[in-house]
């Protein structure tokens, strides 16, 4: 199977359309194949005799969590999430993102079926890096960043779909949960063009069904989860308020009358920020689990960061006023079928209403 399959990509490359280029497509078609191929179903590994406990005890684990999110959060209950594969290495993909220096917009790239997106995924680390290198030289900033699983948006169903991986299995318990919430909230909605809408969506899936999970989870579980999360929540305030700063930098009168005085602004921005994120490095009893993002603080990286929270308190309100897991799918496709603009303004201002309690989405989509 995976054979035929990797003669059929290869004979349609040159059809393919986009801004990314027939060597792009062939490394990101063949190493799906090859995730694909390493995949076996959890009971395979369940039964083999050389599995290690741990392995055994967490595919276990992933086999409930996945269990959860099809019968109590209504997400798509198929072939994904359903096998494990080992790959060997730390991260399924290394995403590169870029933006210029002076601004937050990444750079854009358009494939074939997910349309146009912030980020270009690589197989292999020493092709993101040379690929970041590339834009590097052309004047933009730029980060690697490894990502542990990513979505083939159910379209891969058919051959066994997207696999649990070596590269999350050890996570703890919350964060395994909302890592495989996330990724199943793909197949819910997709928009074309829109990293935001589609990451902020999935970012609210993955925290409310979260809640859920760790609601019926164990006391350490729980516990666990709490001094993880409130870590995250801590930094992201921290990283979210320089980016509002920088925003405010770059949008002023020297940036656009190409003043060299926004650059001492934003120096001055990111010494502050150092400054605050060692502070609260101390409060955490000296925790360095977000150093290496720190390290390479750039506009890439804040870009990236915003494309998972700008809009997903927008979500998140949408999905009280819902009041259940299909309710709030649906009002998410009608946002979905909206202008992007008018989609992202209604999430932005807390007011997309779902059907009964109000006309904000009907009208919006009839003008």
């Amino acid at each position: 199977m995976i054979r035929w399959l990797r003669r059929m990509v290869l004979a349609l490359l040159p059809l393919l359309g986009g801004c990314a280029s027939v060597g792009y497509y062939w490394q990101a078609t063949s190493g799906h194949l090859s995730l694909i191929q390493s995949a076996r179903p959890i009971e395979h590994w369940l039964a083999q005799e050389s599995s290690p406990q741990v392995l055994r005890q967490r595919l276990q684990l992933m086999a409930r969590i996945r269990a959860f999110a099809s019968q109590q959060l209504h997400l798509p209950d198929n072939a994904s999430y359903r096998s494990y594969a080992d790959l060997g290495r730390s991260a399924a993909v290394w995403n590169v993102v870029a933006a210029p220096s002076d601004s937050l917009q990444l750079q854009k790239w358009c494939f074939l079926v997910a349309g146009c997106v912030t980020y270009k995924g690589y197989f292999s680390e020493a092709a993101a890096r040379q690929e970041a290198a590339r834009l590097a030289a052309e004047g933009l900033e730029t980060a690697v960043l490894p990502v542990p699983a990513y979505s083939t948006l159910g379209w891969l169903n058919w051959v066994g779909g997207d696999p649990l991986l070596n590269t999350f299995a050890l996570y703890p318990e919350g964060e395994l949960a909302r890592l495989i919430f996330h990724e199943l909230a793909h197949q819910v909605v997709y928009v074309s063009d829109d990293t935001a809408f589609n990451e902020s969506f999935a970012t609210a899936v993955e925290r409310l069904g979260g809640q859920a999970w760790l609601a019926q989870a164990s006391d350490a579980a729980r516990t666990e989860h709490a001094l993880i999360d409130g870590r995250r929540r801590q930094w992201r305030d921290l990283a979210m308020q320089l980016r509002r700063e920088l925003m405010a930098i770059y949008k002023g009168p020297r940036a656009q009358e190409a003043d060299t005085g926004w650059q001492q602004s934003r120096q001055v921005a990111h010494q502050s920020f150092m400054r605050r994120y060692e502070a609260l490095k101390t409060s955490w009893g000296g925790y360095a689990g977000y150093d290496r993002w720190v390290a390479g603080l750039n506009n890439a990286q804040l870009g990236a960061l915003a494309e998972y929270e700008d809009l997903t308190p927008g979500f998140e309100q949408l999905w009280q006023r819902a009041g259940n897991w299909p309710a709030f799918y649906e009002e998410v496709r009608r946002l979905a079928a909206l202008p992007k603009a008018q989609r992202h303004a209604l999430l932005k201002q807390g007011s997309a209403q779902v059907t009964g309690e109000g006309a904000e989405l009907r009208s919006a989509k009839a003008e």
